[in-house]
């Protein structure tokens, strides 16, 4: 077993906190990576920063004045 095969069944057996991460693990297993556009990673590693760096969304709630 190689090396690249290792890593990609090491990350799958291992459930990871971050739920966007688990959601893209999922939605990779349906799109095979010729189908992924230009920017498919960054998409994700954005999304997956959103939680797991402090902070709130910028987004105005009711509190908000």
């Amino acid at each position: 077993m190689t090396d690249d095969i290792r890593h990609i069944l090491d990350r799958l057996r291992t459930p990871q906190d971050n739920i966007v991460t688990r959601a893209r693990q999922m939605v990779e297993a349906h799109v095979p990576p010729e189908r992924r556009g230009p920017g498919w990673d960054r998409h994700w590693r954005e999304l997956e920063a959103y939680l797991d760096l402090p902070g709130h969304w910028s987004a105005k709630d009711a509190h908000d004045e």
